[in-house]
């Protein structure tokens, strides 16, 4: 039975994945080799743990036992009591290569490897560590601590029982799970990215301006976010590498990542955690770029 849990990557996914576990009385150590990122984690993980609290969603009890469950670090060897470890580093295949040879050494034989990839394959990324069947795909959705829905993927050799483990972990959380096949970028994504690519296309091509565009979809298709001020949350970088999973696994032209999107982030224009993307986040009301 899962009760010590490890996370990998102190960003937005890994901050709410530790924030979630935590506060449904999981025992949680987060780690990232940046320690300026993890105190930064750390504000971030209070913080929306007290507008919990504002909003009356969790009581003040609750959210001080939540940080109380919560141990940060910079050195792997705090994993050596975990029961698994959940990697949410970024959406990169040879970074999260590395971290888990990182990893490897410090587990105990029976410890559970998840990754929290948005597109990439389980089953290749298993192949790379001692265990593939103790290693499954866990993606939860962004901001975690307000979506409901994860999705699990098993690669080849993931074997059962860590399924039905992993299954019964993200149920404690509180969330609705779906199973996905390994395939490039899994259900999700497989059907959100292509949307965003083709919102960028819409713009490369001039039919319409951002404005246009995100109110298209927002009041036209009852949209909650148009589609590059989702981009702009996603991150633009994450969403590039996403199409190019799709691009590269799939050999389909219709995946074929836009080159206005290639350019943005060419140029460091990653959305919300940049301060630019397709809208400037400069001023007190985001003003689109284009």
């Amino acid at each position: 039975m899962i009760k010590k849990i490890g996370v990998i990557g102190a960003g937005q996914m890994g901050n709410g994945i530790a924030h979630v576990a935590a506060l449904a009385g999981f025992d949680i150590k987060l780690l990232d080799i940046d320690p300026v990122r993890l105190s930064a984690a750390k504000t971030a993980i209070t913080g929306n743990l007290d507008r919990q609290v504002r909003r009356t969603i969790v009581s003040a009890e609750d959210r001080d036992m939540a940080l109380g469950n919560i141990a940060f670090g910079t050195d792997y060897a705090i994993f050596g009591d975990r029961d698994i470890v959940i990697e949410a580093a970024t959406e990169n295949e040879d970074v999260k290569r590395e971290v888990f040879k990182t990893l490897l050494p410090h587990l105990r034989d029976d410890a559970i490897i998840a990754s929290n990839t948005s597109s990439i394959s389980i089953t290749r990324l298993a192949a790379r560590t001692d265990r593939p069947e103790k290693f499954i795909g866990l993606h939860f959705m962004n901001p975690v601590p307000m979506m409901k829905l994860v999705e699990i993927i098993r690669g080849l050799g993931t074997d059962n029982d860590t399924y039905l483990e992993v299954r019964e972990l993200a149920e404690s959380l509180g969330k609705t799970i779906t199973l996905s096949e390994d395939f490039p970028a899994f259900i999700v994504n497989r059907i959100l990215l292509p949307m965003v690519n083709e919102a960028v296309y819409t713009l490369y091509e001039g039919v319409g301006t951002v404005e246009a565009i995100d109110t298209g979809m927002k009041l036209g298709a009852n949209h909650p976010m148009g589609p590059l001020e989702l981009a702009d949350f996603i991150g633009l970088d994450t969403c590039l590498a996403v199409m190019q999973v799709l691009y590269e696994g799939l050999a389909d032209t219709k995946y074929r990542p836009c080159p206005l999107l290639v350019k943005y982030v060419e140029a460091g224009w990653l959305g919300r955690k940049t301060g630019r993307g397709f809208y400037d986040y400069g001023g007190d009301i985001p003003v689109p770029t284009r």
